[in-house]
């Protein structure tokens, strides 16, 4: 049976990307019960730590050993490290505060943003109908958002910075994937969290700048402290599903084609959706899943749109999420 899907590519990439976005859910959830105890940069780190341990020790021997990390595009890599980490430091700020199934679909506007810096770096031509997409997504962003409302948290903004993080990193992973494999690009992102994370740890770990009202900066200054009972259990499997996720969104995008992949990204939504309430009793109300309704759906169409445009012109690349 495992021989027949590996033998089917869309099959085998629909399938990668399930297993990814059911790791993605899992880290995201977790990160946010977390968040009321720890500091972000401390479990970063600790999920840095133990995804590498599993990429290194589980996927490495799984993928040809060493050989796959050999790359000429060190600096590159750093630069992909960069936005990730800049994307999941914002993305999980803004969790601290924010409603799950509300925060993920926020960063779904990311599809939109990579379709303008398509437009801006890579001089691509966008017709009409994305363009009116870009505006009914930028209209559902405003619907959760609700500015100048008392609903409105100035946290919400910190997922749209994620995905303008997301986006560059898109950018940059057209150009390098191609060549590089897909485990080297998450060894490197592993690396890069282990590195800034731990800069970031030297800098507040010690608790000199905590206290703050605003559960998004208390998450980011608040104090390292050690680990206790079940939460070393939640860290590992954050840790698990991070490396797990990374290399099986990035095997889904090599292996079959982005029109394939992309749209179960979207799985995402209902998964945050589900953690939410079961895990911290959050339900969107009405407005919130209009404007979700219209961020997811736009995203789905600018999709489609990008990858049938592409697929005639250039190999689809793997990408890496959170």
């Amino acid at each position: 049976m495992f021989r027949s899907i590996s033998d089917n590519p869309t099959l085998m990439g629909a399938l990668c990307a399930l297993v990814a976005v059911f790791c993605f859910s899992i880290n995201d959830m977790a990160i946010k019960f977390l968040s009321g105890g720890y500091a972000l940069h401390q479990v970063v780190l600790f999920r840095s730590l133990i995804g590498m341990v599993v990429l290194l020790t589980i996927l490495l021997p799984l993928s040809g050993g060493l050989a796959a990390l050999r790359t000429r595009r060190l600096g590159m890599h750093l630069l992909r490290g960069a936005c990730v980490v800049f994307a999941n430091m914002t993305f999980f700020l803004g969790l601290a505060a924010l409603p799950l199934a509300e925060g993920v679909a926020i960063f779904f506007v990311s599809p939109l943003i990579i379709t303008v810096f398509s437009v801006i770096f890579l001089k691509e031509t966008v017709g009409p109908l994305r363009w009116a997409a870009i505006a009914l997504g930028l209209v559902g962003i405003l619907i959760v958002l609700r500015p100048g409302t008392e609903v409105f948290q100035p946290a919400a903004l910190l997922p749209v910075a994620a995905a303008f993080g997301y986006a560059t990193l898109h950018m940059l992973t057209r150009y390098i994937g191609r060549t590089e494999s897909a485990l080297a690009m998450s060894f490197y992102i592993q690396l890069t969290f282990i590195l800034i994370s731990s800069g970031m740890g030297v800098a507040f770990g010690k608790g000199q700048f905590a206290g703050w009202d605003n559960a998004s900066l208390d998450f980011m200054f608040r104090e390292w402290v050690m680990p206790h009972g079940r939460d070393w259990l939640i860290l590992v499997t954050v840790g698990a599903a991070s490396a797990f996720g990374g290399f099986f969104i990035s095997q889904a995008y090599r292996v079959a084609e982005a029109a394939v992949v992309a749209p179960f990204e979207y799985v995402a939504m209902p998964l945050a959706v589900f953690w939410g309430v079961l895990v911290f009793a959050e339900w969107p109300d009405g407005v919130a899943i209009a404007g979700i309704a219209l961020i997811i759906g736009s995203g789905l169409f600018m999709v489609w749109r990008e990858a049938k445009s592409r697929r005639a012109k250039v190999p689809d690349t793997p990408r890496y999420r959170r």
